[in-house]
């Protein structure tokens, strides 16, 4: 490496629940910089499911902590050439890579979902990722089938 990592920026918890792991979350659903936006998306989704959930014991904010927690996968196949063939390689995600990766999903899969406003659509998301169904699940669900498929070449490991 010719340059330094880059320093972690520390992130101020969010206004409502003073976690950080909200901010995190809606920084990347945030578009064009707009930040209040975001955050009024996803109070209004904590909202929907506060209203929709089942279980009576947990707070939205902790189902949609349960529904972040199914989306995360473990494993995960890299590209790697060995001699002029290109395998998929099973390797284990780091911290950091898990929840960013699971985030990724769900804003993602939440923006395919065809309810009316976004904060509906990931309201819906989360409900199902809590539940361990939907798209977002789904994709976890084949991330791991796809590495324990190429669990011979994990022998070519970095």
């Amino acid at each position: 490496m010719r340059k330094r990592a880059a320093k972690k920026r520390p992130l101020l918890p969010d206004p409502k629940f003073n976690d950080q792991l909200v901010t995190r979350f809606v920084n990347m659903m945030m578009w064009d910089g707009k930040k209040s936006v975001a955050f009024k998306v996803f109070y209004d989704a904590i909202d929907i499911v506060e209203e929709k959930k089942n279980d009576e014991e947990k707070t939205a904010l902790e189902v949609w902590k349960d529904a972040l927690s199914n989306v995360m996968p473990h494993v995960e196949v890299r590209s790697r050439r060995v001699g002029g063939a290109t395998f998929q390689i099973p390797m284990q995600i780091r911290p950091d890579r898990k929840v960013s990766t699971a985030m990724k999903w769900l804003i993602s899969y939440s923006r395919k979902r065809n309810e009316k406003s976004m904060a509906q659509r990931l309201a819906a998301e989360v409900l199902a990722a809590a539940k361990e169904e939907g798209a977002a699940v789904k994709k976890r669900v084949d991330t791991h089938k796809m590495a324990e498929a190429n669990k011979a070449f994990s022998h070519f490991r970095f």
